[in-house]
């Protein structure tokens, strides 16, 4: 794949765009729009606007193409596993984080090519930060003042050294993710919100994102490819190979995302004591 018309990267920085203008003309408004789904997660206006300008451009631009997306009534698995490509969006990743108003939520648009992320856009509405990645040809990075864009190049460390800087959840630091701390060597925590976590890695700001927790395929699909392709790794856990999507269940497997690494047997070695 490489990045030319063909790729669509021209319409899809359009439309990821025109999504987050809709989210921000919404994100300071004293009305939100704010529901809940059967889970208990919200939904605002946001998500609902954010995705019908994501799922109308998409559709005009891919008619053979899927489209697998959190606010969509997505085909069976019967349908979708016989497509060879299928666009996975997220709209509104950090919905609470949007609420909250605290800034630290994204769009995400991922192209699948079977169960692989092949494309990957993550666009930040608040600091008009747009990131994008295609498979064996890098990831990028486009800032509101640039004019072109820049290439991302992911952190690089050692499991052994000290002060690894490594994000955890604010609302997922669970028994599993603390243990994986501790077999750390006095390792730095730092927050951030939805598909930012990838981002900062790929852009050499932090180190290691354990998710032992659960997430859906569409937050994670973008950013992974961005990610791999500016050097990083993310492998499911505890197997620690590669993510699969368009899966049955489009629950995602616990996983890890790290830099460009060294010394990975040590990684091996945690994993093997806390799945003890």
């Amino acid at each position: 794949m490489k990045l030319n018309k063909d790729n669509r990267i021209p319409e899809l920085e359009h439309i990821i765009r025109d999504a987050g203008a809709a989210i921000m003309e919404i994100y300071n408004q004293d009305e939100r729009g704010i529901s809940y789904k059967d889970d208990n997660s919200p939904l605002t206006r946001a998500d609902r606007a954010a995705h019908q300008i994501i799922f109308d451009g998409i559709s005009e631009m891919d008619v053979e193409y899927g489209f697998i997306g959190e606010e969509n009534k997505n085909e069976s698995y019967l349908e979708r596993k016989i497509r060879q490509y299928n666009w996975m969006v997220d709209p509104l990743d950090g919905t609470k984080e949007f609420i909250s108003r605290n800034g630290e939520f994204t769009v995400n648009i991922a192209l699948l090519q079977d169960q692989r992320p092949v494309l990957g856009f993550v666009y930040i509405p608040v600091s008009n930060m747009l990131y994008w990645g295609a498979h064996q040809q890098g990831a990028w990075v486009m800032g509101p003042k640039d004019k072109t864009p820049k290439p991302l190049q992911a952190s690089s460390f050692a499991w052994s050294d000290e002060n690894l800087r490594v994000l955890c959840s604010r609302s997922h630091l669970n028994e599993k993710t603390e243990t994986f701390l501790k077999h750390l060597n006095h390792p730095q925590q730092l927050a951030a919100g939805s598909a930012l976590k990838f981002l900062r890695i790929a852009e050499g700001e932090a180190d290691i994102y354990p998710r032992l927790a659960p997430t859906m395929e569409w937050d994670t699909a973008a950013a992974e490819i961005i990610l791999i392709e500016s050097g990083g790794t993310v492998y499911r856990w505890p197997e620690l190979d590669q993510m699969k999507y368009n899966k049955k269940d489009l629950l995602n497997p616990y996983f890890v995302a790290f830099g460009t690494s060294q010394q990975n047997e040590l990684l091996n070695k945690i994993r093997k004591e806390i799945e003890a």
